[in-house]
């Protein structure tokens, strides 16, 4: 046997230069589509059918149905989409992911792409360094195919020849005289294989160089795609072990069904070959039989694997869209909702980690600090509740107000960890101010949930002082909440339009209204302490009411500043209309 440790080392780069040039070619795609990508995953929500389109479009973008699934499954997390909408989207996936072996089996064997891969690489280096963001992914992009299909041949020429390591061979052919149980065993050795390289694609790849270099014959390849069905859902399953019940869910629902479609193609997979051969001589005819073993046979039968990859996963959804309810009933039964009510409290939409796109992983950031702006409005209530309220509900809004601002810096922390990690990869100009608002923008509503605690416990040594505040002035600083809450919705309203036009008027007229509002209260408590009306002591716990919320009311404008992507730092620009 002539291949040595040095020889299986070059098959082993061959694969990671193949891989790399597939996330290069996958996060170029992703930067080009930008904006699109992020239109495509709006049509999750629609139907069934309109999911199956969403999965098919996000997979040949990303170029990756793993990467699809683990995105839906992050997204069922977060609750931007449910588990049964996310059904059609992983059913779409397995169609979308034929679309590279297709790519792989064309190019890459039935023309000599690795000429032209090198000269894209050439067209296009120098785009890297010169033009704006959408030429420089495009260039990324197409660097990132030259260099999969540089990989895609240094594989080739790594496989071991069949004629000089007959040993190899024959350790490998021990395993194909088995009739059924074989096909058994390689699909197996499909699920292996996918989860070794962590890519469907990349297993792909090797299946078909194994077959055009004739170590494995047609019906053994199939088996091994119909293997690597299975293994492509595992990296979403492991994802959703950190998500709720629901991302768990839908993880499920990708192995499930692709189990039975691969349960129900065994039992028919000797006449389907057969017809895939029917198929193939019809069109190719010149090449005979793609079970034979001649090299024209060989190299047509890497087009007839991918026929049969985009067959079977085309067919599998057909036969299954009927039955998808009684599946999700046996998915619901198989996992149960636990859930103790303490889901509303973790982080939703980054608990899976940084997404395959830096459009996606930044979305995915805002939706977090959407939820973050959503509790400091809950934290306004709470406050309201303990000046408002009745004596006896005091401990349980100072126990909501104290737990929500533990919450507030763990979102802080989380939130600017993940978008320091997010800085760190290769971000457009665009995507990096962006980052640098949303750090800004987390912080600011973290002294938000500060401020709230601290008024709380301004509250809490009033009771312990029995310092009581007049009607009068507790009517005043109602007001005054009202007028911050109108700001908080202001700045909800206002994070819910991050990529369309920020209301930085109406945010400069909330305010200078807050700012108007303090200072008339200023005077109105001068005024009370001239007549006597309540105690110095007292008059300090009305001031630090009102200079607090004010306080508020200046980090709530600075949220919606980054949101705009502008600071106003003069008392002149605080002018509507300037």
């Amino acid at each position: 046997m002539s291949y040595t440790f040095f020889d299986f080392l070059q098959l082993i780069g061959a694969l990671g230069i193949f891989i790399f040039g597939m996330k290069i070619f996958s996060d170029g795609l992703q930067k080009v589509a930008g904006n699109k990508l992020r239109s495509i995953l709006k049509g999750m929500t629609k139907n069934r059918l309109s999911g199956i389109l969403t999965g098919f479009g996000a997979t040949t973008i990303t170029q990756s149905s793993t990467t699809t699934t683990v995105m839906v499954v992050s997204f069922v997390n977060a609750g931007l989409i449910t588990f049964i909408e996310s059904t059609g989207v992983i059913m779409g996936a397995n169609i979308g992911t034929t679309v590279t072996a297709w790519m792989v089996s064309i190019f890459g064997f039935q023309m000599k792409i690795t000429p032209v891969a090198i000269s894209l690489i050439g067209i296009f280096f120098p785009f890297l360094f010169v033009g704006g963001d959408k030429l420089k992914n495009t260039a990324e992009a197409m660097i990132g195919f030259g260099i999969l299909f540089i990989g895609l041949e240094f594989i080739k020429e790594a496989v071991p020849n069949i004629q000089d390591n007959p040993e190899m061979f024959a350790a490998l052919d021990s395993f194909t005289g088995f009739g059924f149980a074989s096909i058994i065993i390689f699909v197996f050795v499909g699920t292996l294989l996918t989860l070794l390289t962590q890519s469907s694609s990349a297993a792909t790849a090797i299946t078909l160089v194994m077959l055009f270099q004739g170590w494995i014959n047609f019906p053994i390849a199939a088996a091994m795609i119909l293997g690597e069905n299975i293994g492509t859902t595992v990296t979403a399953n492991i994802a959703a072990i950190v998500g709720n019940v629901h991302a768990k869910r839908a993880a499920r629902f990708h192995l499930i069904f692709n189990l039975i479609g691969v349960i129900w193609m065994l039992f028919l997979i000797n006449p389907f070959l057969i017809g895939i051969d029917a198929i193939m001589q019809k069109f190719v005819p010149e090449v005979g039989s793609i079970f034979d073993d001649s090299q024209e046979a060989r190299a047509a039968a890497t087009l007839g694997l991918s026929l049969f990859h985009t067959t079977f996963n085309i067919l599998n959804v057909s036969l299954l869209f009927g039955f998808v309810p009684a599946i999700i009933r046996l998915v619901e039964r198989i996992q149960k909702d636990k859930s103790d009510g303490d889901d509303a409290f973790r982080l939703q939409y980054i608990s899976g980690g940084l997404m395959s796109s830096p459009e996606l992983s930044i979305a995915q950031a805002h939706k977090e600090i959407e939820l973050f702006g959503k509790l400091i409005e809950k934290m306004h209530f709470s406050f309201t509740g303990l000046l408002m309220k009745k004596p006896k509900k005091n401990q349980k809004f100072l126990k909501k107000i104290a737990k929500r601002e533990q919450i507030t810096d763990n979102i802080e922390l989380e939130v600017s960890e993940y978008l320091t990690r997010l800085s760190g990869t290769n971000l457009s100009v665009d995507a990096t101010r962006r980052v640098r608002s949303m750090l800004s923008i987390v912080n600011d509503l973290e002294r938000v949930g500060d401020i709230y605690y601290q008024l709380s416990k301004t509250f809490e040594d009033m009771m312990e002082l029995e310092v009581a505040l007049p009607k009068e002035a507790i009517d005043e600083v109602a007001v005054y909440l009202d007028v911050v809450l109108q700001a908080i919705k202001l700045m909800r309203q206002n994070m819910q339009n991050v990529n369309g036009k920020v209301d930085l008027d109406s945010a400069i007229m909330m305010e200078n209204r807050i700012n108007e509002r303090r200072d008339e209260m200023k005077e109105t408590h001068f005024l009370r302490l001239q007549k006597g009306v309540y105690s110095a002591q007292t008059g300090v716990v009305f001031m630090d009411f009102i200079t607090r919320l004010e306080k508020i009311g200046d980090h709530i404008f600075n949220v919606q500043e980054s949101l705009a992507g502008k600071k106003l730092k003069t008392h002149s620009e605080m002018v509507v209309g300037r």
